[in-house]
């Protein structure tokens, strides 16, 4: 079933955005000062990832500008295989955010013919976080980081591989 995608804008937080506003109204009226104190950090921690959120949405839309998903799913669609498990590697490892974030973009890759053992790829190669690598390097080690990234994207295909031999019939 093909779902219509000229679905109009929909705010989808405000159900959690009510809730953290009743909590911390509830949280002022037990405890005022220390409401106060999370509310000051929690200004703090917003003006210092607003502008990441500036720049995401911007690129994200420039993104969506010029690359659209059918492109995208030409690259991971049947007949791609090694391109295709290579994408899916690289989409994991580059991307972020929360994942949650990554759902209907996939979902709208897989509506145009990503293959699933490809989004399975992506989200297990999600484990590696291309910002944290210098950390990961400074606490463990060059030798460690390599080995363990390695091992991960190698799991990550594994996962992968296992969902192709799924005998799973219909499952757009």
């Amino acid at each position: 079933m093909k779902k219509n995608h000229n679905k109009p804008f929909a705010f989808r937080g405000k159900y959690l955005l009510l809730s953290v506003l009743v909590f911390y109204g509830v949280f002022f009226l037990i405890n005022s000062e220390s409401a106060q104190l999370a509310l000051q950090k929690s200004s703090t921690v917003l003006t210092k990832i607003l502008p990441i959120f500036c720049i995401v949405i911007l690129l994200t839309s420039i993104l969506n500008y010029f690359v659209k998903p059918k492109q995208i799913a030409r690259h991971l669609g049947e007949g791609n295989d090694i391109k295709g498990w290579l994408w899916a590697l690289a989409g994991g490892v580059i991307s972020h955010g929360p994942m949650y974030a990554w759902y209907p973009l996939l979902e709208d890759l897989r509506s145009h013919g990503m293959r699933d053992e490809y989004i399975v790829v992506f989200f297990a190669s999600r484990a590696i976080k291309v910002p944290l690598l210098p950390i990961m390097i400074d606490y463990f080690g060059w030798t460690f980081t390599i080995v363990f990234s390695f091992y991960m994207l190698f799991g990550a295909l594994i996962q992968g591989l296992c969902m192709k031999m799924l005998p799973l019939k219909d499952h757009k």
